[in-house]
């Protein structure tokens, strides 16, 4: 069989079995199609010679980006083997970077109150632009409510009710998880869905589809741009990190975030546990056994 047909083999049983995300797939075909291009289309029968000069082509690129390739391919070499299609696996050649992960970009309250406040204003005009009623509910859900891009812009229609505070999501790997949805939020998607017509299916429609997540990029960017936040600060994603980082900083537990937030992992959402030395400080100073010593003391 070709490397492409092998590839969509693989591609197949990551969805059906793994329950792989739609994004992760794509990721993970675009690697395995670039990978096999290098290697003249001989990728499946590629020995580990081979995979350790592939390796070595990837040294300029970031350790992230090596990282997800070599875990793309050594993943495909075990299918290949489970399959009985390969009697040995080459992937041991393929490099292993440390990946270091950063803290996530994330805003300060001010920047959050001014992207409300740019968008208060613009709802106060008489009659309110319908695109203003819009970004009111893509920003009260992507700060109130954590969700991600994707999950956003394929809300159907009448899946946020002015009842029900919260809702149910499928998200990565087709876990299901239960996200709150605060009543400004509602009351914005309720104004905004005025304008969806009642035939359409998601609440965020564009075209014959629902908005899609680089316009969605280009909505929020242009919103920080009028606020007066320097554009390359944001993103949907960055929104995502604020309304963690913002709620762990309030109080929030990290078992309930991680729940909110979709992560099988509960190290993942402990990226978010980041604070500046002057909070840890405060945080000591005020709440540490020892204070109240101190003060009986003196």
């Amino acid at each position: 069989m070709s490397d492409r047909a092998l590839i969509e083999r693989f591609l197949e049983m990551m969805a059906a079995q793994a329950g792989a995300a739609r994004n992760t797939i794509a990721a993970y075909r675009s690697d395995l199609l670039l990978a096999s291009g290098e290697l003249g289309g001989a990728l499946a029968s590629a020995d580990e010679a081979a995979l350790a000069r592939l390796g070595e082509s990837w040294l300029p690129l970031s350790r992230a980006s090596v990282a997800r390739k070599a875990a793309a391919l050594r993943r495909f070499f075990a299918f290949l083997v489970d399959e009985g299609l390969r009697g040995d696996d080459p992937g041991k050649a393929l490099p292993r970077p440390g990946t270091q992960r950063g803290l996530p970009k994330t805003l300060s309250h001010a920047d959050i109150d001014r992207l409300f406040a740019t968008i208060a204003e613009r709802l106060a005009r008489d009659p309110p632009d319908p695109n203003d009623r819009r970004m009111a509910a893509l920003l009260e859900l992507l700060y109130g409510s954590g969700l991600r891009a994707t999950e956003l812009v394929s809300l159907p229609r009448n899946a946020i009710q002015p009842d029900r505070p919260f809702l149910i999501l499928r998200g990565k790997g087709g876990r299901e998880r239960l996200v709150p949805v605060s009543d400004r939020a509602r009351a914005a998607v309720a104004l905004w869905r005025e304008h969806v017509a009642a035939d359409r299916a998601f609440l965020f429609p564009s075209g014959k589809g629902h908005l899609s997540r680089v316009r969605l990029y280009q909505l929020i960017r242009a919103l920080a741009a009028a606020a007066g936040i320097p554009p390359d600060r944001i993103s949907p994603h960055v929104l995502r990190h604020a309304f963690a980082t913002h709620l762990l900083e309030g109080g929030a537990d990290l078992r309930a975030l991680q729940s909110m937030l979709g992560h099988a992992d509960i190290a993942t959402t402990e990226i978010y546990t980041h604070v500046d030395s002057r909070r840890l400080v405060e945080l000591v100073n005020e709440r540490h056994p020892l204070v109240d010593v101190a003060k009986r003391a003196s």
